[in-house]
């Protein structure tokens, strides 16, 4: 394969010469998204709780499922998924399409019992399940901090990276570019803005990756991929004599590996993913958030289905893709000598990252340079909303009212917004980590955080929702039991980092042999059987922890346990004015302006109202409903088994 065409591709600087069409895409993109986001901020009830944190209640299926869907695909996924294929072949879109059966879960299993307990944040859930406030508590502050050390970091690397490639901009300028937009929107807006603009930049990310699919293939069919990929061989590993390195594996078509030699084996991949993707898909508060703003709860089911056909999509429109940027420009993509890679990517292990903006720069035509460009920052600013938006709620829900249990409804919408802002300078104060930190080995951290942490809280959830036996106690102490275990595997991996190509492996058996699969495997049956023994040696929860909590008492009337109820309805009290209009400042008309909170006279719940909650929380679906979506969720399931066997 001739790769004398590449067009190298270094940090800071450009190769991707924009012409004016190029330009004038990615203004209209920005002035576009703004102006939905703005749009829906202005159309929804954002002076209330649920107005702004569940934005209202009223989203029918699809913006639902799509914003689930973007949620989900940011910047990460097109850096991350491509470069993953370019190294290893199809074997990471398992993570795809066990995403499929996790959704028709969450929106059958774990979303009715969300909706029938009325809570906003999933730290709120396990407060009305066990009691107590330390489970919430610490689920609020470690999900805080992983939004800012994990999501955010992980987005805003891989969003730069591409900009940065692709124009030449200061990694500053083009963050702070993008942090700004989006936190214009989000701040004033709430969930409703985020849901809107995530649907529209779901229908910009389909297309351009659809368009680069195509011409992916036209490039090196899918049959040619079979031939070629296999010989996409650098040319250091032939200069060096080197039988290994930089040789693709040879069961790169194949999502199911060795059980033992793979680097995804197929156990890990059918349990231990799952693990992880329950953890994400049904307890993770970036996403249940969404579902929860469904209509009804049919709604909700029908969200959970549309991005679970989504989910298909990666897989061909960002792994395969990968695959065929090996082809086209091995020498770069592929690199093993650490001069080469540090000339080509300024990262010395490696380059595989760069393999979708690779296929951007040197085979899109002009016009769609532009559109890749936006469809990228359509994946970061899609996730950066949803992550600003939740961290705002679990901040305000979790944090701030346990702080002031008196706070005022107002004040709960000045303070969620505050925090959206505090969240962006955070981000911005960042960037030198995600500097020093080049990229690729920062993706491998963030990786084993989520991996180590995760099965704790997953087991907490699943037991929550299963069985009303378990109790406060145990849910809390198997917590405690589960990050013990997550932290001492994560130092050691840590203290031992894996071994570049060619070097020696002399970490210790316990993290050289035991696959991070494997591991969340046994951390979620641990914490399962730690938690269950505790709390059946401990004493049991009243029946009001019971009632509307878990899957078999959705259906029975929730009872309120907590000393500070939240109402995801009009509570506040009007305030009156002691001013007439005119006398009102200017800063305070455009605080009312910007937080909703002009309004002196808020309406009490109309009777619609009242029984469109009802309906939410009772569960209540029509016949011809849980047909269509009964039908339609054996089918994603099918599906999803159907592309497991064939890439098998």
């Amino acid at each position: 394969m001739d790769t004398t065409t590449e067009a190298p591709l270094k940090t800071g600087s450009s190769d991707f010469n924009l012409n004016a069409l190029d330009i004038v895409i990615i203004i209209v993109y920005f002035i576009g998204i703004l102006l939905v986001g703005l749009w829906a901020s202005f159309r929804s009830s954002r002076s209330t709780l649920k107005g702004y944190f569940l934005a209202g209640g009223n989203m029918v299926w699809w913006p639902v499922g799509a914003s689930l869907f973007a949620s989900n695909i940011g910047s990460e996924h097109f850096i991350g998924l491509a470069g993953s294929g370019a190294a290893g072949g199809i074997a990471v879109g398992a993570f795809e399409l066990n995403a499929m059966i996790v959704l028709v879960l969450l929106g059958w299993y774990f979303l009715p019992v969300y909706l029938s307990s009325k809570v906003y944040t999933m730290p709120e859930y396990l407060r009305k399940r066990y009691g107590g406030q330390r489970i919430r508590v610490y689920l609020a502050v470690l999900a805080l901090l992983l939004s800012v050390l994990t999501k955010i970091s992980v987005n805003m690397f891989a969003g730069a990276l591409f900009v940065q490639q692709a124009l030449g901009w200061n990694l500053y300028l083009a963050i702070i570019l993008l942090l700004s937009i989006t936190a214009v929107y989000t701040v004033i807006g709430g969930l409703a803005a985020v849901i809107y603009t995530d649907a529209a930049q779901t229908v910009i990310m389909l297309i351009g990756a659809f368009i680069l699919m195509i011409l992916s293939l036209n490039r090196v069919s899918w049959k040619d991929l079979h031939l070629e990929y296999p010989q996409a061989i650098p040319a250091d590993t032939m200069k060096w004599g080197n039988t290994t390195c930089g040789v693709p594996r040879d069961d790169a078509f194949h999502m199911f590996r060795h059980p033992t030699e793979g680097d995804l084996p197929w156990p890990g991949m059918v349990f231990g993913i799952t693990v992880s993707a329950v953890w994400y898909w049904c307890t993770d508060q970036v996403i249940v958030q969404r579902a929860l703003a469904a209509k009804s709860v049919a709604h909700a089911k029908g969200g959970c289905v549309f991005a679970a056909f989504l989910k298909t999509l990666p897989l061909f429109l960002i792994v395969i893709p990968g695959m065929v940027s090996r082809v086209l420009f091995v020498d770069a993509v592929a690199c093993i000598d650490r001069d080469v890679c540090m000339e080509i990517c300024q990262n010395p292990t490696g380059c595989t990252n760069i393999a979708y903006p690779k296929l951007v720069i040197n085979i899109m035509p002009t016009g769609l340079k532009g559109l890749m460009l936006a469809v990228v920052m359509s994946g970061l600013m899609s996730s950066l909303t949803s992550i600003f938006n939740s961290s705002s709620t679990i901040f305000t829900i979790d944090v701030w009212k346990r702080l002031r249990p008196n706070a005022s409804e107002t004040e709960m919408m000045v303070v969620g917004r505050v925090f959206v802002l505090i969240m962006v300078a955070i981000s911005i104060l960042w960037i030198p980590i995600i500097q020093a930190a080049q990229g690729g080995r920062l993706f491998d951290y963030i990786q084993a955080i989520t991996s180590y942490l995760a099965p704790p809280i997953c087991a907490v959830f699943v037991l929550a929702v299963s069985w009303g036996r378990v109790n406060e106690k145990g849910a809390f102490w198997g917590l405690m039991f589960g990050l013990v275990l997550g932290l001492v595997r994560m130092v050691l991996d840590f203290a031992n980092p894996a071994p570049l190509c060619g070097e020696e492996d002399t970490r210790p058996g316990i993290v050289a042999n035991w696959h991070y699969l494997y591991f969340g495997i046994f951390l979620f049956g641990a914490v399962c059987i730690f938690t269950i023994i505790v709390s059946l040696l401990t004493d049991p929860l009243p029946e009001n922890y019971r009632k509307g909590l878990t899957f078999w008492t959705r259906k029975e009337r929730l009872e309120d346990n907590t000393e500070e109820a939240t109402e995801m309805t009009h509570q506040d009290k009007p305030e009156p004015s002691k001013q007439d209009e005119e006398e009102v400042s200017f800063g305070r008309k455009l605080q009312d302006w910007i937080c909703g909170t002009a309004q002196t006279e808020q309406h009490e719940p109309t009777e619609e109202e009242i029984a469109a909650a009802d309906k939410l929380s009772s569960l209540e679906e029509s016949r011809m409903e849980t047909i269509i979506l009964n039908l339609a969720a054996i089918i994603m399931v099918a599906s999803s088994i159907f592309l497991w066997a064939f890439f098998a």
